[in-house]
């Protein structure tokens, strides 16, 4: 048995879980809120000529990695991350790993983890864990939207680790590799926010607050061109993107809102409160869109004018973020 002296927090969010975690784990206390805020978590695309799932692809957060990647440079640490052309390969480094001490995060499928119930098992791959020990051929695995840590034989590892589609892993592994002995967090914070309100705010027609807008306008336009079934397909994409792949929408708005609570208290800026309070209404607003889009999904709407006024919410949401974030760059 190889087991490393690991603490398993549970999150709302794999990879903000995995950073926060491994960052504990190497002596740097930053909890999620922190990690998502710095690291720029919250975010918006739509790629409409992209097709996922047989629907256009949209994002409520960044690249995969992306927030880990950030959240470090900005706190001046390193992280080495490995891809691997053989399973042997990933394996002997994972193996490498456990033997020196080393939590190690990893980006996996999530359709074939045997401990996530049926209803969450889809073809998505950037999902992250960590690897914290080795039991014979049993890997001891710390998912953070998990309330208790899990245990993977090789063989099941290696399934997720080397799932096929978009965004394959292949093998995919990232850990520090150097720790500052002093961190500016307040440096770390506003440049966080520089970029989201960057992002959110970008001129462009698919991305930030704008890229809300163009998916609040399609809505009514999907009904008409494609036909009820598949609008419903096109809605029930993002709900799963919003509520359950990574908690983009209502969640993030949530986490996003205690990250700015928190930089007020350590910035001596009590308007970030006011801000808090703002975004988390936001969140609201993305959680009852969700349940209005789901009960059409589910033909449980008896509204006749129900893509139009799905489509009136998401417009006033796209508006509201669209202020709060020229409020928030403003601030900063």
């Amino acid at each position: 048995m190889n087991k490393i002296d690991f603490i398993h927090h549970q999150s709302a969010h794999c990879e903000n879980g995995v950073a926060s975690n491994i960052l504990k784990f190497n002596g740097i206390d930053i909890n999620e809120p922190m990690l998502f805020g710095i690291g720029s978590g919250l975010f918006y695309i739509c790629i409409p000529f992209l097709k996922v799932n047989q629907a256009p692809a949209i994002s409520y957060r960044p690249m995969p990695g992306f927030i880990f990647s950030r959240a470090s440079k900005r706190l001046n640490i390193k992280i080495k991350r490995e891809r691997f052309s053989t399973i042997d390969k990933s394996f002997d480094a994972l193996d490498r790993n456990i033997d020196q001490g080393i939590a190690t995060g990893l980006q996996v499928g999530v359709y074939h983890l045997p401990y996530f119930p049926d209803e969450y098992r889809f073809h998505f791959n950037a999902h992250n864990l960590v690897v914290y020990g080795k039991e014979g051929n049993n890997y001891l695995i710390s998912d953070p939207v998990m309330e208790t840590t899990s245990v993977l034989t090789r063989e099941e590892l290696a399934k997720v680790r080397f799932a096929k589609g978009v965004f394959a892993p292949k093998g995919h592994m990232y850990y520090p590799v150097e720790i500052p002995t002093e961190i500016d967090l307040p440096k770390a914070i506003i440049g966080g926010i520089k970029k989201t309100t960057s992002e959110m705010l970008a001129p462009v027609p698919f991305v930030g607050a704008n890229g809300i807008k163009f998916v609040a306008k399609k809505i009514p336009g999907w009904a008409k061109k494609v036909g009820v079934k598949k609008t419903n397909h096109y809605l029930a994409q993002i709900i799963r993107m919003q509520e359950e792949i990574g908690t983009g929408g209502g969640g993030f708005r949530f986490i996003y809102a205690a990250f700015l609570q928190q930089s007020g208290e350590l910035l001596n800026k009590p308007e970030f409160l006011d801000f808090s309070q703002q975004m988390t209404v936001i969140g609201d607003d993305w959680r009852d869109f969700a349940l209005k889009a789901s009960r059409i999904c589910k033909h449980r709407d008896n509204d006749t004018n129900a893509y139009e006024n799905l489509s009136e919410m998401m417009l006033k949401i796209a508006a509201k973020e669209k202020q709060f974030f020229k409020d928030l760059k403003k601030s900063i």
